[in-house]
């Protein structure tokens, strides 16, 4: 400030002396730069000498043996907590899970599993994977897994006896849901991976509807394809894309999803941090599929990063419509680096900035109060900026959608029912009965049903503290 004063004041000084001028301020800087970084170095250097001592005086004087790795992995998950949520180390034995996360895929049976009682139960097998394959359904209970009792055991215990690599076999001894005999089973794993897209289809005649759960390798390709045979197959007026409860995931897809619909050379998203290299901006690169088309984009308070990069872009862009609730608001971007001994760390590196040039980040982790803790963006620092269009828009926590529609809250008795697992078991004993059940889109529950759901849930002891259904 007092250079920039100084310069103010002397117009009539030669460009030679406003050139030394400048080369001290950059030099000062330089030198305030290098001090801060010897600093640091120092203090890195000597917090690395008094860590490994203490785990070296640990090993030689506690009481009992130590678990040097399970220390280790504490006092780092520990040190990373003081800074945000998705910088994580990554042991390599935790590596299966964090693929799974960031690819959408793993070796297993394909199906979804829930404790109820003292066992496990397939919730739900994956069509044309291996458990539907050998007739596993939803409410059968996994007593055995190569022989081993899996009584009492947890749900991820025994996720991890199911995954594996693919081409491995494993037997089951299962009881079918609503069967007291049990059988053998053997499956063989294979590769399973999450749809993009579990969903895409007509609403009505002009109406398409598209459900994109996930930012996974191909979602932009998934969504194209989605697109184009909506477009080309029906008098399409109108597409929806639904991004309600979808956390995200790869950058480049989602700047790939906008690109369907807005022209090349737009910007998507900028991403802004201390380290240059990290500094970059996305452009839609090819030629979109669709420009015209009226879009809607559906969010909630579930929908994050990705979801927020492509449902951002199209309202800066004034491209399409938003509507639902206000989305998380993450907008941190993170890099995969490895670390020695095959671990890895996931650490934030930069922010995001969508074409209105707001960041939607919510929650301000690099600013704590006395008690070291985080809070949202106040509204006093909250900005507005304008869309393509000249519309006002705001930064601050997520994005607000055109078109707000308030959730519809599940009432006591709902959520009891629904966490209770009486929805689920009703429907497996409906299934039983009935065994021809019509597809889902033109199932409709009637009266007399509604009334055989009631006696049943009463005879099941619903709403009697001293029991409850599947425990």
């Amino acid at each position: 400030m007092a250079t920039t004063l100084f310069l103010k004041k002397n117009k009539n000084m030669t460009n030679v002396n406003l050139k030394k001028i400048a080369l001290i301020v950059l030099i000062s800087f330089g030198f305030t730069v290098l001090k801060a970084q010897e600093s640091n170095n120092f203090e890195i250097s000597k917090n690395i000498e008094i860590y490994v001592e203490i785990m070296r005086t640990l090993n030689q004087n506690y009481a009992d043996n130590i678990n040097p790795g399970q220390l280790n992995k504490t006092a780092i998950d520990a040190m990373l907590s003081t800074l945000d949520p998705y910088t994580v180390y990554i042991p390599e034995s935790q590596l299966e899970d964090f693929e799974l996360m960031t690819k959408g895929e793993y070796g297993g049976i394909g199906a979804l599993i829930q404790k109820q009682g003292d066992y496990i139960i397939i919730t739900e097998p994956y069509e044309g994977f291996p458990a539907q394959k050998v007739g596993l359904k939803p409410g059968d209970k996994i007593l055995e897994i190569d022989g081993e009792s899996l009584k009492g055991r947890n749900s991820s215990d025994v996720s991890e006896k199911l995954k594996g690599v693919p081409g491995t076999s494993l037997v089951l001894i299962v009881e079918p849901y609503g069967d007291t005999i049990s059988k053998s089973v053997e499956l063989v794993r294979e590769k399973v991976k999450f749809p993009n897209i579990p969903y895409f289809g007509m609403l009505n005649e002009s109406i398409g509807y598209i459900s994109l759960s996930q930012f996974n390798q191909n979602a932009a390709i998934d969504v194209k394809n989605a697109f184009i045979e909506l477009r080309d197959n029906n008098d399409l007026k109108g597409i929806i894309l639904d991004l309600r409860d979808n956390g995200g995931g790869l950058l480049n897809e989602a700047v790939d999803i906008v690109n369907i619909f807005v022209q090349k050379g737009e910007t998507v998203v900028t991403t802004k941090s201390k380290i240059s290299d990290n500094v970059k901006i996305f452009r839609t690169k090819g030629l979109a599929e669709d420009t015209k088309i009226p879009l809607a984009v559906l969010t909630n308070g579930n929908s994050a990063s990705a979801s927020e990069i492509v449902a951002g872009a199209i309202q800066d862009l004034d491209r399409g419509v938003v509507i639902g609730s206000r989305t998380f608001g993450k907008g941190l971007v993170q890099n995969v680096l490895p670390l020695p001994y095959n671990a890895k760390m996931k650490i934030t590196i930069s922010k995001y900035y969508i074409p209105s040039g707001r960041c939607i980040q919510a929650i301000d982790y690099f600013q704590k109060d006395t008690n070291g803790n985080s809070d949202k963006v106040p509204d006093s620092l909250i900005s507005a900026f304008k869309t393509a269009g000249g519309r006002t828009v705001y930064d601050g926590g997520g994005i607000q959608p055109d078109i707000n529609l308030e959730p519809i809250p599940f009432n006591q008795i709902t959520g009891d029912l629904y966490a209770q697992n009486y929805f689920f078991n009703y429907g497996n004993e409906f299934y039983l009965k009935n065994k021809t059940v019509p597809p889902l889109a033109e199932f409709e529950m009637n009266d007399e049903m509604y009334e055989e759901f009631k006696i049943y849930v009463t005879e099941k002891g619903f709403g009697k503290p001293e029991k409850k259904f599947g425990t």
